[in-house]
């Protein structure tokens, strides 16, 4: 009994003992980045400026928009191009509509924030490129782990003629898409409210068919060099466009851009991708901030994300029905009017021509 009472006593003085600790968390540095590129295809070109959230900010995770800024882009020449900011999308910065750089130019981007402090780039050169001669595809299938049904979607194959008087680093995006876009308003089925609280259906008398545009981005970052193929005429893939159940119902229109870049972009691009792509292995490297080419002017050492691209562009369109593709996604029905849906209209654009 004696004993008993003393392991009691005994944890009422340990757990007096103890006493609450407060850890400490270094905050993290918000960090400028920048995203964006200028090109010799026409303009305007983009630059976005962002900043991410300090740790333990009810805004962490977010990513806010450098606004105000003052944006120009300078050649090798002395010649200044002032980039203006979008005055809805905030933190985006445009070229003139008539800037293109030039092929053999060397451009830096340089930034002053409202509070005075600068940033620039390193010089980057404009590199030329073959011209994209064709664009094929092919039906690329994903399997996924737990699921019976496979991902898929298009694979972009780019066909060039390589040049062998340089050394080429390829760098391939995805622009606007427009598709046709299939819905059914005969299903549409209100929500339930005081006037219809069965659901009964109350079909739209239109409409069935709009043309739908979107931009993707890039759905993976898709690169080449020329050491296996220099001089060689040779394909690369180029991008992917995944099937929604809706893409390739008819026909999908993209614009596919090449952009010549030079090494130190090349491996910027590369280290960035090998990131994305970590499957979560325990041989997976561990993430880190990959430096591209902006410093500050103000603090050497502050980190900077984010890369200047500056590149020579070939654009070209490609159509691709979908009933002659091997595979597609069963048909996802939308049981409503197709004008509803976001970026659609009744009419093709007037360059539509498949």
């Amino acid at each position: 009994m004696l004993r008993k009472y003393y392991y009691v006593i005994l944890l009422f003085l340990l757990a007096a003992c103890i006493e609450p600790y407060s850890a400490e968390i270094e905050e993290g540095a918000q960090l400028l980045t920048v995203d964006g590129f200028i090109s010799s295809a026409p303009g305007p070109h983009s630059i976005k400026l962002t900043r991410s959230d300090t740790y333990g900010s009810v805004f962490e995770g977010l990513i806010r928009p450098v606004s105000n800024a003052t944006v120009i882009v300078r050649d090798d020449l002395g010649k200044v191009t002032f980039l203006s900011e979008d005055a809805e999308d905030r933190g985006v910065y445009y070229t003139p509509a008539n800037f293109s750089a030039e092929i053999g130019r060397a451009y830096t981007l340089q930034i002053q924030l409202v509070d005075g402090k600068v940033y620039t780039s390193f010089p980057e050169r404009v590199e030329s490129g073959p011209e994209l001669k064709n664009i094929s595809v092919d039906v690329l299938k994903i399997a996924v782990e737990g699921e019976i049904n496979e991902r898929s979607g298009v694979q972009l194959i780019a066909e060039i003629d390589d040049p062998s008087d340089q050394n080429n680093f390829y760098y391939y995006r995805t622009g606007e898409s427009t598709y046709v876009l299939k819905t059914r308003p005969d299903l549409f089925t209100p929500r339930p409210s005081e006037t219809n609280p069965s659901r009964d259906p109350q079909p739209k008398d239109c409409c069935i068919t709009c043309f739908r545009t979107e931009l993707l981005g890039n759905q993976g970052i898709y690169l080449a060099q020329d050491d296996n193929f220099n001089g060689l005429s040779t394909k690369i893939p180029a991008g992917f466009i995944e099937d929604d159940g809706n893409r390739f119902v008819e026909t999908y229109r993209t614009v596919l851009s090449q952009l010549s870049i030079s090494q130190d972009a090349y491996r910027f691009l590369r280290l960035v991708k090998q990131q994305v792509e970590i499957s979560g292995s325990v041989f997976d490297p561990p993430p880190a901030n990959i430096r591209g080419n902006m410093i500050s002017l103000d603090n050497p050492e502050e980190v900077v994300l984010g890369y200047f691209l500056a590149a020579g562009e070939t654009r070209k369109t490609v159509y691709i029905d979908g009933n002659q593709l091997d595979f597609r996604q069963p048909v996802t029905i939308i049981p409503d009017d197709c004008r509803v849906i976001e970026g659609s209209q009744l009419n093709p654009p007037a360059d539509w021509n498949p």
